[in-house]
Protein backbone atom coordinates (compact mmCIF):
# COMPACT_ATOMS: atom_id res chain seq x y z
CA UNK A 1 0.00 0.00 0.00
CA UNK A 2 2.91 2.09 0.85
CA UNK A 3 4.42 1.59 -2.54
CA UNK A 4 0.86 2.61 -3.84
CA UNK A 5 0.84 6.23 -2.27
CA UNK A 6 4.31 6.68 -3.29
CA UNK A 7 3.34 6.29 -6.73
CA UNK A 8 0.47 8.44 -6.94
CA UNK A 9 2.83 11.33 -5.48
CA UNK A 10 5.14 10.38 -8.03
CA UNK A 11 2.52 10.96 -10.55
CA UNK A 12 1.45 13.83 -9.34
CA UNK A 13 4.11 15.77 -8.53
CA UNK A 14 5.00 17.54 -12.49
CA UNK A 15 1.28 18.36 -12.11
CA UNK A 16 1.77 21.05 -9.56
CA UNK A 17 4.40 22.90 -11.88
CA UNK A 18 1.86 22.61 -14.79
CA UNK A 19 -1.30 24.19 -12.62
CA UNK A 20 1.09 27.25 -11.22
CA UNK A 21 2.37 27.80 -14.74
CA UNK A 22 -1.40 27.46 -16.04
CA UNK A 23 -2.44 30.08 -13.97
CA UNK A 24 0.71 32.47 -13.17
CA UNK A 25 2.39 34.34 -10.39
CA UNK A 26 -0.94 34.43 -8.46
CA UNK A 27 -1.34 30.96 -8.33
CA UNK A 28 0.33 28.26 -5.72
CA UNK A 29 0.33 24.77 -5.71
CA UNK A 30 0.93 22.14 -3.21
CA UNK A 31 1.60 18.61 -2.86
CA UNK A 32 1.18 17.34 0.40
CA UNK A 33 1.93 13.91 1.89
CA UNK A 34 -0.28 13.19 5.28
CA UNK A 35 2.19 10.62 6.14
CA UNK A 36 4.84 13.40 7.97
CA UNK A 37 2.75 16.26 8.90
CA UNK A 38 5.26 17.97 10.33
CA UNK A 39 7.24 18.24 7.01
CA UNK A 40 3.90 17.64 4.61
CA UNK A 41 5.03 19.69 1.31
CA UNK A 42 6.60 17.26 -0.89
CA UNK A 43 6.09 19.22 -4.00
CA UNK A 44 5.34 23.39 -4.17
CA UNK A 45 5.08 25.53 -7.22
CA UNK A 46 4.48 29.69 -6.79
CA UNK A 47 4.58 31.81 -3.81
CA UNK A 48 1.62 32.72 -2.41
CA UNK A 49 2.44 31.42 1.10
CA UNK A 50 5.54 31.76 1.49
CA UNK A 51 6.38 27.90 1.87
CA UNK A 52 9.03 25.49 0.52
CA UNK A 53 8.91 21.97 0.09
CA UNK A 54 9.72 20.03 3.54
CA UNK A 55 7.64 22.21 4.79
CA UNK A 56 4.58 21.97 7.43
CA UNK A 57 0.78 21.17 7.00
CA UNK A 58 -1.43 24.54 7.58
CA UNK A 59 -4.57 24.46 9.70
CA UNK A 60 -6.06 23.19 6.78
CA UNK A 61 -4.45 20.03 6.31
CA UNK A 62 -4.46 19.51 10.14
CA UNK A 63 -8.75 19.80 10.25
CA UNK A 64 -7.92 17.40 7.47
CA UNK A 65 -5.60 15.15 9.14
CA UNK A 66 -8.01 14.58 12.41
CA UNK A 67 -11.15 13.60 9.96
CA UNK A 68 -9.22 10.73 8.80
CA UNK A 69 -11.27 8.83 5.63
CA UNK A 70 -14.27 11.10 6.56
CA UNK A 71 -12.46 13.51 5.48
CA UNK A 72 -14.21 15.47 2.16
CA UNK A 73 -12.63 17.74 -0.67
CA UNK A 74 -13.10 21.41 -0.07
CA UNK A 75 -13.55 23.59 -2.75
CA UNK A 76 -13.06 27.13 -3.72
CA UNK A 77 -13.45 28.09 0.05
CA UNK A 78 -11.60 31.92 0.59
CA UNK A 79 -9.28 32.38 3.64
CA UNK A 80 -6.87 35.01 4.53
CA UNK A 81 -3.25 34.45 5.58
CA UNK A 82 -1.69 36.51 8.80
CA UNK A 83 0.46 38.90 6.07
CA UNK A 84 -2.94 39.75 5.03
CA UNK A 85 -3.31 38.47 1.48
CA UNK A 86 -7.21 36.93 0.38
CA UNK A 87 -6.93 33.47 -1.01
CA UNK A 88 -9.05 31.59 -3.07
CA UNK A 89 -8.32 27.79 -2.78
CA UNK A 90 -9.32 24.52 -3.04
CA UNK A 91 -7.82 21.08 -0.90
CA UNK A 92 -8.68 17.75 -3.12
CA UNK A 93 -7.67 15.00 -1.06
CA UNK A 94 -5.36 12.27 -1.92
CA UNK A 95 -6.93 8.35 -1.48
CA UNK A 96 -5.15 5.25 -2.15
CA UNK A 97 -7.53 1.91 -3.35
CA UNK A 98 -8.75 1.10 0.02
CA UNK A 99 -9.93 4.91 0.02
CA UNK A 100 -8.27 6.06 3.03
CA UNK A 101 -6.72 9.36 3.02
CA UNK A 102 -3.09 10.11 2.61
CA UNK A 103 -2.15 13.32 1.48
CA UNK A 104 -3.84 16.52 -0.60
CA UNK A 105 -3.42 18.63 -3.32
CA UNK A 106 -3.94 22.17 -3.00
CA UNK A 107 -4.54 25.48 -5.05
CA UNK A 108 -3.97 28.35 -3.67
CA UNK A 109 -4.62 31.68 -5.78
CA UNK A 110 -3.83 35.61 -4.30
CA UNK A 111 -7.22 37.16 -5.10
CA UNK A 112 -6.64 40.13 -3.13
CA UNK A 113 -6.18 42.75 -6.36
CA UNK A 114 -9.28 41.19 -7.99
CA UNK A 115 -10.89 41.95 -4.74
CA UNK A 116 -9.58 45.50 -4.12
CA UNK A 117 -10.85 46.26 -7.52
CA UNK A 118 -14.19 44.68 -7.56
CA UNK A 119 -14.62 46.82 -3.70
CA UNK A 120 -13.28 49.77 -6.05
CA UNK A 121 -16.01 49.23 -8.68
CA UNK A 122 -18.91 48.70 -6.23
CA UNK A 123 -18.19 51.67 -4.52
CA UNK A 124 -17.97 53.86 -7.26
CA UNK A 125 -21.42 52.01 -8.60
CA UNK A 126 -22.82 53.03 -4.92
CA UNK A 127 -23.76 49.19 -4.99
CA UNK A 128 -22.65 45.86 -3.08
CA UNK A 129 -22.89 44.99 0.55
CA UNK A 130 -19.61 44.24 2.59
CA UNK A 131 -18.46 41.14 2.85
CA UNK A 132 -17.60 38.77 5.28
CA UNK A 133 -14.46 39.05 6.64
CA UNK A 134 -12.87 35.69 5.92
CA UNK A 135 -11.17 33.63 8.68
CA UNK A 136 -7.17 33.94 9.17
CA UNK A 137 -5.29 30.76 8.05
CA UNK A 138 -1.60 30.03 9.25
CA UNK A 139 0.21 28.39 6.58
CA UNK A 140 3.86 28.52 7.59
CA UNK A 141 7.31 25.65 6.98
CA UNK A 142 7.48 25.41 10.95
CA UNK A 143 4.78 22.93 12.31
CA UNK A 144 5.62 24.62 16.13
CA UNK A 145 4.40 28.33 14.92
CA UNK A 146 0.92 26.57 13.48
CA UNK A 147 0.32 24.57 16.48
CA UNK A 148 1.31 28.12 18.65
CA UNK A 149 -1.14 30.53 16.36
CA UNK A 150 -3.94 27.58 16.78
CA UNK A 151 -3.28 27.97 20.55
CA UNK A 152 -3.00 31.32 20.71
CA UNK A 153 -7.10 31.27 19.21
CA UNK A 154 -7.75 29.63 22.45
CA UNK A 155 -6.49 32.20 24.54
CA UNK A 156 -8.86 33.89 25.48
CA UNK A 157 -9.23 33.74 29.18
CA UNK A 158 -6.02 32.58 31.46
CA UNK A 159 -5.55 29.12 31.87
CA UNK A 160 -5.79 29.50 36.03
CA UNK A 161 -8.74 31.33 35.44
CA UNK A 162 -10.56 28.31 33.72
CA UNK A 163 -12.84 25.73 35.35
CA UNK A 164 -12.78 21.98 34.59
CA UNK A 165 -15.30 22.33 31.79
CA UNK A 166 -13.43 25.05 30.19
CA UNK A 167 -10.30 23.46 30.14
CA UNK A 168 -11.98 20.33 28.87
CA UNK A 169 -13.45 22.36 25.96
CA UNK A 170 -9.85 23.86 25.52
CA UNK A 171 -8.24 20.67 24.47
CA UNK A 172 -11.31 19.51 22.90
CA UNK A 173 -11.55 22.23 20.39
CA UNK A 174 -7.33 21.62 19.77
CA UNK A 175 -8.13 17.99 19.28
CA UNK A 176 -11.10 18.39 16.95
CA UNK A 177 -8.50 21.48 14.99
CA UNK A 178 -5.72 18.16 14.13
CA UNK A 179 -3.13 19.84 17.04
CA UNK A 180 -2.59 16.63 18.89
CA UNK A 181 -1.90 14.48 15.31
CA UNK A 182 1.66 16.04 15.29
CA UNK A 183 4.24 14.94 17.59
CA UNK A 184 5.56 16.61 19.98
CA UNK A 185 2.22 18.90 20.36
CA UNK A 186 1.14 17.73 23.78
CA UNK A 187 4.96 18.85 24.99
CA UNK A 188 4.02 22.22 23.12
CA UNK A 189 0.71 22.76 24.34
CA UNK A 190 1.67 21.92 28.30
CA UNK A 191 4.29 24.37 28.33
CA UNK A 192 2.66 27.28 26.92
CA UNK A 193 -0.32 26.86 29.46
CA UNK A 194 2.02 26.12 32.27
CA UNK A 195 0.95 22.69 33.49
CA UNK A 196 2.92 19.75 33.41
CA UNK A 197 2.94 17.26 30.39
CA UNK A 198 1.26 14.70 32.50
CA UNK A 199 -1.63 17.16 33.26
CA UNK A 200 -2.11 17.74 29.18
CA UNK A 201 -2.36 13.87 28.54
CA UNK A 202 -5.12 13.92 31.48
CA UNK A 203 -6.81 16.75 30.22
CA UNK A 204 -6.62 15.60 26.65
CA UNK A 205 -8.08 11.69 27.61
CA UNK A 206 -10.56 13.25 30.02
CA UNK A 207 -11.68 15.50 26.89
CA UNK A 208 -12.01 12.87 24.46
CA UNK A 209 -13.65 10.42 26.79
CA UNK A 210 -16.73 13.17 27.42
CA UNK A 211 -16.54 13.38 23.59
CA UNK A 212 -16.97 9.86 23.26
CA UNK A 213 -19.77 9.65 26.04
CA UNK A 214 -21.74 12.43 24.07
CA UNK A 215 -20.65 10.76 20.42
CA UNK A 216 -22.71 7.04 22.19
CA UNK A 217 -25.75 9.29 23.88
CA UNK A 218 -26.74 11.15 20.43
CA UNK A 219 -25.81 7.80 18.45
CA UNK A 220 -23.10 9.59 16.36
CA UNK A 221 -20.63 12.35 15.79
CA UNK A 222 -21.79 15.84 17.41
Amino acid sequence: MEAERDAIIAALTPVVDGIAATFGPVCEVVLHDYRRPENSVVALAGSVTGRAVGGAMSEIGLRMLVRGDEAADELNYVTRTGAGKLLKSSTMLLRDSSGAVFGALCVNVDVTAASEVHALLGALAGIGATPAEPPVTTFGDDIDSVVDVMLDAHRHQSWALLDRAGRLDLFRSLDERGVFEVRRAIEQVAGRLGISRASAYSYLSQSRKQANRKQANTGGPS
